[in-house]
């Protein structure tokens, strides 16, 4: 073989190398710190409660106005709420414990999905898990939306939209929410 020949086969070994000791560093990278996300603005209107007993945002976001939509419009006169219905969500276990979102209307989704109401950070939840909503009459419902390991309403586990009472716990993964006047 010539010299010339030798050499370029050597440079192309020693490129190759190269390109393989930055793909593994990238690798690592990646493993070490995550895939980089980039910020959006929250919709959601989860807030928990501090220690003072001021009430402050999840991850110290603050809290959006609600949207005033035809969509969003009350199912009942008088804001959609019921005399002596519920008035909050509240998650009682789970990596969220203490957190509330106010009932006002509006369907609140629960999932590990980004532009959920409540994001669940637990392996046993799916992107969009389930969803909490007024029906005609007022009345709270949970429905279960095709979720892997399902959502489980006081231990039974949900096959079809069911209404909900105060103080029932709903289940998913490790996450209890409940609902509370």
């Amino acid at each position: 073989m010539s010299e010339l020949t030798l050499t370029v086969m050597r440079l192309g070994f020693l490129a190759v190398l190269w390109l393989f000791v930055i793909v593994a560093i990238q690798v690592i990278r990646s493993d070490l710190f995550g895939t980089k996300v980039n910020p959006r603005p929250s919709r959601r209107g989860a807030s928990a409660t501090a220690a003072g007993g001021a009430p402050t945002q999840a991850a110290g976001r603050p809290a959006p106005a609600p949207a005033a939509t035809p969509a969003a419009a009350p199912t009942q006169p008088g804001g959609g709420r019921r005399r002596g219905g519920p008035t909050q969500l509240v998650v009682v276990q789970g990596s969220l414990a203490g957190t509330t979102v106010a009932l006002q209307g509006q369907t609140i989704t629960l999932g590990r999905a980004h532009d959920s109401t409540i994001v669940l950070d637990d392996d046993y939840a799916s992107s969009r898990h389930a969803r909490i909503y007024p029906d005609q009459t007022g009345q709270w419902t949970v429905e279960d939306l095709g979720s892997t390991n399902g959502t489980y309403l006081d231990r039974q586990r949900l096959t079809a939209p069911t209404p909900l009472q105060p103080g029932m716990p709903i289940r998913i993964g490790r996450t209890v929410i409940e609902l509370r006047k």
